[in-house]
């Protein structure tokens, strides 16, 4: 998944709470999926249009993990993220 970059699907909507949480809301089926703060720090990234290469390296310096656990971190989520259909492969 390192070479392929996503992005969000234009029909899902973010909304940041108070609080550190969020959610994501899929205006086609109506679902919402609720979002702790990592998984919101990797969804402004894609957001602006960061690769997961990048992604992972501000998570490591932001949470003060190593670059490794920060790799693997961002690549689980987006297979969620993508498996949920709410991102895409950039065209």
């Amino acid at each position: 998944m390192d070479s392929v970059e996503l992005i969000p699907y234009d029909h899902i909507v973010f909304t940041e709470f108070e609080g550190g949480e969020g959610v994501l809301i899929d205006l086609d089926t109506k679902k919402y999926f609720q979002l702790n703060e990592t998984a919101m720090f990797v969804w402004r990234r894609l957001e602006k249009g960061l690769g997961v290469s990048e992604i992972a390296g501000e998570l490591a310096a932001e949470y003060d993990v190593t670059p490794e656990h920060a790799a693997e971190s961002v690549r689980r989520l987006l297979e969620n993220l993508r498996s949920f259909k709410l991102v895409q492969a950039r065209a």
